[in-house]
């Protein structure tokens, strides 16, 4: 098995938001290495109960053998998108406390054989879950070129967006673009130099194709509202996000939760954008 470690970000914030009843049910709808959930699930007794989902089969072997002295653990191999479904496959109805981790792990960034990475030659894959079919390689080599510059521009915030897809669209004419090296290179070329100046010049448009891959924005407002009903009164959601598109979706779902008195009695929510 492929070593998965997990430094949680904003534990201390986190486990304070959360409040722990000993005897609640939690769920950390992004298990990763189980940095999160170890200390959640050390705190709640016997009857307590943690449900950890992932996308990432690597993730859930991993935080196995993380939590392995923990009998108090349902591992779902899933999307917290799906957060209801899962819920009512495992005979849950309402739960005490939500934890969202949103985007990518280290572990994947790390792992570069996944292709998240711009630094090295790997192939373009990209899929935190490795049982679906839609890969980077299929996005950047059958996509239109208007679709991929969108994508950029939307999901990367790439001002260079138009060019870099018109580059993408000669060079796969050319030859299929199968590698992370070979798809940095079309970028870099599509950049002016005095524009590579803040960060890797290809950090965007690769975090554009991964939240396209894995369908990570578009489904994210309604799994915020999603998880403030499958809250018990007095539930606390968590949710932690890294740019600002997850930023925005996710304080326009608070805010409409609240204008529209969608908020049961008692709820606390913890948001933080680092």
């Amino acid at each position: 098995m492929l070593k998965f470690s997990h430094t949680p970000v904003l534990l201390d914030e986190c486990i304070q938001g959360l409040n722990i009843n000993p005897d609640g049910i939690y769920v950390d709808g992004t298990l990763g290495g189980a940095g999160h959930s170890k200390v959640i699930v050390s705190k709640l007794s016997d009857k307590g109960l943690l449900i950890g989902i992932d996308r990432d089969l690597d993730a859930i072997e991993a935080a196995k053998a993380n939590l392995k002295e923990y009998q108090n653990v349902k591992y779902v191999h899933g999307n917290h998108d799906d957060i209801k479904n899962i819920l009512n496959d495992l005979g849950v109805g309402q739960v005490d406390g939500i934890l969202l981790d949103l985007g990518v792990s280290s572990f994947q960034l790390d792992e570069k054989s996944r292709g998240f990475s711009y630094i090295g030659e790997n192939e373009l894959d990209m899929r935190m879950d490795k049982t679906q079919k839609l890969t980077a390689k299929e996005v950047v080599n059958s996509y239109s070129e208007e679709k991929l510059a969108n994508i950029i521009y939307e999901y990367g915030e790439e001002r260079f967006s138009k060019i870099i897809a018109r580059n993408i669209c000669k060079s796969r004419e050319i030859k299929a673009i199968e590698t992370t090296g070979g798809l940095v290179k079309i970028i870099e070329s599509s950049i002016p130099k005095s524009k590579q100046k803040d960060g890797h010049p290809a950090k965007r448009t690769f975090q554009a194709i991964r939240i396209e891959v894995n369908d990570e924005l578009r489904p994210l407002y309604n799994t915020v509202r999603d998880s403030i009903d499958c809250l018990k009164k007095g539930g606390r959601l968590c949710i932690i996000t890294f740019h600002s598109l997850e930023d925005r979706t996710v304080k326009q779902a608070y805010i409409d939760a609240v204008r529209q008195m969608y908020m049961p009695t008692g709820f606390t929510i913890l948001y933080v954008q680092l």
